[in-house]
């Protein structure tokens, strides 16, 4: 496992990394991913389709997503924090990378087997708890082990894991489908494999007990928070991902329930279109990813991209919700495959770059993640509400997540300390 990895607080003095910690970290990112998408792309959907009906099925996919939204938010910033704080020989991130993937499997493992919608909801609450404590300290490796000059590049490879996940979920799930156990339990399978790999091999960080952080009452509640105030670049990213988040959260979340209305996609055939769809976007987001991140380190430039890549991606969500059928949607997105590439490479590397304090990395990045966290507990009831005064008109739906994007591209304007 090797010493523990150096840290520089600015990023600047790290040493490079080569191609294999990238392809390693870029391996379990993946994982971390395929073990979160793929149940909110198909399974949690069939889940509660089964247990409820197609009538009662958004409204109960909304409750159980909703809260396990929550319980993310409040998950990733206190795990990161926790991990921040540790001074085990094994590092700082590593153990709550296994501590997460393990947890996470549980809670999969419990709305696999639930017999109802009460229970479906416990065991996803749990999956999501560890999962993003999973989430919190790979996000930190970022800014703990890669220098200012090439975060970039990294970033931009991290972009393709989504899209590379989303992908290799459907296709796992659809591989085991009917089964139902197996469905929920490859991808965790799969991406735990990876995880643990990079878990192995990871020179982590590690923390003297002489220097952990004071800890009190106070300090717990301010893991959740930063003082906009204070940290304005910091505020104005975090509002930008939050809506550019939410955009993303309408079409994922509800993209199975569009198809069945607004194409009449027979019930069997969804799981087939819903990977379709996705793997032209991520073809897309992987080429933007890994080109507008290396783009971005050569030019020194962060915040043009990300604006650019938010107006693509609002104008992609008009495509599709004025769609007339599935080539018109399959339209939409692969744009929407070109702006989220973009965007989710360039703007975690600004992220890394306005940290208000690295040494606390995993704390701030996880009170940054519930701008990705936040979106899919209030996206249900955003869309539950547009629904209803529409008459279920999912176009309607996705003409407000293209708004949303449009002004997340509008709030990384005011960012000063990146160009």
């Amino acid at each position: 496992m090797g010493g523990p990895a150096p840290v520089d607080l600015g990023g600047s003095t790290l040493p490079r990394v080569g191609w294999t910690f990238i392809v390693l970290y870029t391996l379990a990112f993946i994982g971390t991913c395929l073990v979160l998408i793929a149940p909110l792309l198909v399974t949690l959907a069939v889940k509660v389709e089964a247990l409820l009906g197609a009538r009662a099925a958004p409204g109960g996919l909304a409750l159980v997503t909703a809260v396990g939204a929550l319980v993310a938010m409040v998950g990733n910033p206190f795990f990161g924090r926790m991990s921040d704080r540790t001074t085990s020989r094994l590092g700082m991130r590593r153990p709550w990378m296994v501590v997460g993937l393990v947890g996470g499997t549980v809670g999969v493992l419990i709305v696999a087997i639930a017999p109802s919608i009460p229970i479906v909801l416990v065991g996803w609450c749990v999956a999501q708890l560890f999962f993003n404590a999973l989430l919190a300290v790979q996000i930190a490796v970022l800014p703990d082990q890669v220098p200012s000059a090439q975060r970039g590049v990294v970033s931009g490879v991290l972009g393709v894991c989504v899209p590379v996940a989303s992908v290799a979920g459907t296709f796992v799930v659809q591989l085991f489908a009917p089964n139902e156990l197996a469905m929920f339990l490859a991808p965790c399978a799969i991406g735990g494999f990876f995880i643990l790999l990079f878990a192995a091999v990871l020179k982590d960080r590690r923390l003297d007990p002489g220097e952990r952080p004071p800890w009190s009452i106070r300090e717990f509640f301010r893991t959740f928070y930063l003082d906009p105030r204070r940290n304005r670049d910091f505020a104005w990213a975090f509002t930008s991902r939050f809506l550019f988040v939410l955009a993303y959260a309408f079409l994922a979340t509800y993209q199975a329930y569009y198809l069945l209305s607004r194409f009449g996609t027979a019930p069997a055939a969804v799981a087939g279109q819903v990977f379709l769809g996705t793997l032209v976007q991520s073809a897309l987001v992987v080429v933007a990813s890994l080109l507008g991140g290396r783009i971005s380190d050569r030019s020194g430039r962060r915040k043009v991209f990300v604006l650019a890549a938010a107006i693509v991606y609002g104008v992609a969500l008009f495509v599709i919700a004025i769609a007339s059928d599935f080539d018109g949607f399959l339209v939409g997105m692969a744009i929407g495959g070109l702006g989220y590439g973009v965007y989710v490479a360039v703007d975690l590397a600004l992220v890394a770059d306005v940290l208000p304090d690295r040494s606390t990395a995993a704390k701030n990045l996880g009170v940054f993640n519930i701008a990705g966290a936040l979106p899919f507990s209030i996206a249900p009831g955003v869309a539950a509400v547009v629904l209803a005064l529409t008459n279920g008109n999912y176009a309607a739906l996705y003409g407000v997540a293209a708004a949303c994007a449009l002004l997340a591209a509008g709030a990384i304007l005011p960012v000063r300390r990146t160009r």
